[in-house]
């Protein structure tokens, strides 16, 4: 997996051994285990999907160019979509402190039983709204969100830390990912990355 991803174009070096270093076969069921390492998305159940490996490390790779290794080793992070917990684990590798949140209780149980066995120290897994963020501990240094929104969420942005970067999939039918950088304490930049396809950024809980 890792050397398709080089072939894709990830040379992230960070990236790549976070990938590689969480089996991505035990976020998934055993049946489509064998499919694990492919770069497709496969479903976790609830009308869900865990995201293609190219993706995350697309995403990935964009929040954290600007960062220095000592800077990135203390960041903290907000993920919106834990889903089945493995792209918090991959970046448990990357980031000093990171936070995720799942709108579907069932999805969010079982990602803290598949998150478990690592012993994770630095991830914290909520329940709730992920338009919403988390208000009580932003701001954050970088904001990675795994559903498509028709717009990107204002309260998420104003929870980025001046310098921070979220990145996001935007719109419906036909979807591309938004990398957004906070400027200053009134303005963000918006750059508009490549195609993407990613299940609904919906409301409230479920």
């Amino acid at each position: 997996m890792i050397d398709r991803l080089r072939e894709y174009g990830i040379h992230d070096e960070a990236v790549l051994s976070a990938i590689g270093g969480v089996e991505r076969h035990s976020f998934v069921d055993q049946a489509l285990a064998s499919r694990a390492y492919e770069d497709v998305a496969l479903p976790i159940g609830h009308e869900q999907t865990i995201s293609r490996p190219t993706v995350v490390a697309t995403m990935l790779a964009a929040v954290i160019a600007p960062m220095k290794s000592d800077v990135r080793k203390r960041a903290k992070v907000l993920e919106i979509g834990t889903g089945c917990g493995w792209q918090a684990a991959v970046m448990a590798r990357l980031f000093g402190e990171v936070y995720s949140v799942e709108r579907i209780r069932g999805l969010h149980e079982n990602a803290r039983k598949n998150l478990a066995p690592l012993r994770l120290a630095n991830v914290r897994l909520a329940f709730g709204d992920g338009r919403e963020g988390l208000p009580q501990v932003a701001p954050f240094d970088a904001i990675v969100i795994a559903a498509a929104g028709m717009e990107l969420p204002e309260a998420l942005m104003h929870q980025m830390a001046i310098g921070a970067r979220l990145i996001a999939p935007v719109g419906g039918e036909e979807q591309a990912l938004h990398l957004v950088e906070r400027t200053s304490e009134d303005d963000w930049r918006v750059t508009v990355l490549e195609g993407a396809r990613f299940v609904p950024l919906r409301e409230g809980t479920a």
